[in-house]
């Protein structure tokens, strides 16, 4: 599994996500207009998705992986990082504080491993 962040060749911000969970999909296309601009957004359930090297599909599935055109930001720190893109300052200054970050991060991660037993 790769680390939370992780460099990747090519400087292209990309967001990761899987258009086939309704929730993550109505997240990114409530965003869509102001991520668009700034990164691509690849939907991961697509049948000619291609994982970046060094990255496996069932990885990206497992938590949703964001690329800010240096490092891989992966679960909620990817969340994060692709809210601070859209504009959502005040959300995640609040949300990154920590303490608040540490149990925002826990309750992804609890979420992310409830997804994928339900989608298996």
């Amino acid at each position: 599994m790769a680390k939370p962040t992780e460099e990747k060749p090519n400087g292209t911000a990309a967001l990761y996500y899987d258009a086939s969970c309704g929730l993550c999909r109505r997240e990114i296309e409530h965003l869509r207009p102001r991520l668009e601009p700034h990164a691509e957004l690849i939907d991961i359930s697509a049948d000619n998705f291609v994982p970046p090297q060094g990255y496996s599909l069932r990885a990206l599935m497992e938590r949703i992986h964001f690329f800010d055109g240096e490092r891989m930001h992966i679960g909620f720190a990817a969340t994060l990082a692709y809210w601070r893109l859209a504009g959502l300052k005040v959300t995640t200054t609040l949300l990154g504080l920590p303490g608040v970050f540490h149990i925002a991060d826990f309750v992804y991660n609890r979420w992310a491993a409830w997804r994928m037993r339900r989608s298996n």
